[in-house]
């Protein structure tokens, strides 16, 4: 029984991989023809208003249309390809001092997000930061979760910007907690499936692949990621990586 499912697991593994590859071979092929799409939409509109003969509202609508949707499609692959070189990329664990890897990507990360349908302030968002570990990991990779992370919170943290936190458990679990619209929790464990959104687009912008990520990063730690939410009173993404060495 137990050569049978070891047998198993090296079938799963091999299949998944599979799935990975075709993965990133379908979406790397679409970029290019995306991108002819994608600019000739663009210089088409440009010639015809230069010229005078764009002058039909309707006619001006339907080609920001098919900017906006090849846009958005562009996005979608990119989140997919990000999706399978997450699997496909071979680790390097090092220690990370997290308390440096979080302080860079607050440097780099942009603090509003537009939504269509709802006013943006312009009121900087605070952001706590606890004593956080040195953890074994894959910077790269993790450098890539606090990026989702703190994104998605900064996101749902407007129109009307709360503090974030970021912080340490005692027994090592990391977390970060926003103050934003939050969410039911029955739907909670939609939130980890690639394309899956709890709001509309017209609410918030993204693609729904960036959790996605976040998992499978922390399950490529051998670790795990969970969350708790009320509406109308944030969310707050735990996770805790596995392997740890023991702190003195």
């Amino acid at each position: 029984a137990r050569q049978a499912l070891s047998d198993r697991t090296v079938e799963l593994e091999s299949v998944n991989r599979e799935l990975e590859s075709f993965s990133y071979s379908v979406s790397h092929d679409l970029r290019a023809p995306l991108r002819h799409i994608s600019g000739f939409v663009a210089a088409l509109r440009d010639r015809l208003l230069q010229n005078g003969h764009l002058t039909d509202p309707t006619a001006i609508h339907y080609l920001q249309i098919l900017q906006d949707s090849s846009h958005q499609m562009g996005l979608l692959i990119d989140g997919l390809l990000t999706l399978s070189r997450v699997g496909r990329r071979q680790m390097v664990a090092t220690p990370v001092n997290l308390n440096q890897l979080v302080a860079n990507v607050l440097a780099q990360l942009p603090q509003n997000h537009p939504a269509s349908d709802t006013a943006i302030t312009d009121d900087p968002i605070q952001f706590i930061i606890g004593d956080l570990p040195t953890v074994k990991g894959d910077a790269t990779l993790l450098h890539q979760v606090f990026v989702n992370l703190l994104d998605n919170a900064i996101k749902f943290s407007r129109p009307h910007p709360a503090p974030i936190e970021v912080a340490a458990l005692a027994d090592g679990t990391i977390f970060v907690r926003d103050r934003g619209v939050g969410f039911q929790m029955e739907y909670a464990d939609q939130l980890f499936g690639a394309f899956q959104r709890l709001h509309s687009r017209s609410e918030f912008e993204g693609t729904g692949i960036g959790l996605a990520i976040v998992q499978r990063i922390i399950h490529r730690h051998d670790g795990t990621i969970w969350v708790e939410s009320q509406p109308g009173q944030g969310a707050t993404f735990y996770f805790k990586l596995g392997d740890q060495p023991s702190t003195p």
